[in-house]
């Protein structure tokens, strides 16, 4: 598989705080084998514009949930229009696409009853993408010991913040070091993605911290095949 961060920022990234020459996150979004697109957000053709997406060959949209960082309905008309398929999936239901074959699973995310993270197979690796939500379910944990995952993509808002309030629907980054240590024996390579633009220090302070843990640090734009 190869995965193509879009974005990887949190609601609070917006337009104005965008500078030529600063760092900046596009809400979060991903994009696998150029076909099958996680979270149809409101940077995403932006996001396609810059890194050269050629958005004929998306032909799959997966939705997490339809907070407005993560679904945005003109987005979602514009990959319609050039012929993708916007398939909406509950906790608990499967589906194959192509190759893939696709599993919801219910996360802790009380903002937003509906919201799902995803288990990707396609017959030669997995991945799991479990952006918005803290910790994780009973359930989800399950499904990552049936089988061994290659990347794990977790939810890294709330950045190196003890006690803040939005660890109840989010993790920090202590609570990802733990599902990490928790998780290991099961996933090969773990990443941090919907990094909040107020919670966090720069990208490059961000990742050297992570480096020491063994977890990768998306960026937009970065491209990993596993």
């Amino acid at each position: 598989m190869k995965l193509l961060f879009l974005g990887t920022g949190a609601a609070d990234w917006k337009k104005e705080n965008y500078t030529a020459h600063g760092e900046f996150r596009r809400n979060s979004s991903a994009l696998l084998d150029d076909q099958l697109l996680i979270d149809p957000g409101p940077w995403v053709l932006d996001a396609i514009a810059q890194f050269g997406v050629d958005m004929t060959k998306i032909r799959y949209i997966l939705n997490t949930h339809r907070h407005n960082d993560h679904y945005n309905p003109r987005t979602v008309a514009a990959l319609l229009r050039q012929g993708a398929e916007l398939i909406y999936l509950k906790a608990e239901e499967d589906v194959q696409l192509g190759d893939y074959h696709i599993r919801a699973l219910a996360v802790n995310h009380g903002t937003c009853a509906e919201a799902v993270h995803f288990l990707i197979d396609d017959g030669k690796s997995r991945l799991f993408y479990g952006l918005d939500g803290a910790w994780l379910m009973y359930r989800e944990v399950q499904a990552i010991k049936e089988q061994m995952v290659d990347y794990a993509v977790l939810d890294a808002t709330v950045g190196f913040i003890e006690g803040d309030y939005r660890v109840f629907e989010h993790n920090n980054l202590y609570m990802v070091e733990q599902i990490k240590k928790s998780l290991e024996p099961h996933v090969k390579r773990f990443c941090i993605s919907h990094m909040a633009r107020t919670l966090h220090t720069d990208h490059q302070t961000l990742a050297n911290e992570m480096d020491k843990l063994g977890i990768e640090t998306a960026y937009d734009g970065m491209t990993v095949e596993f």
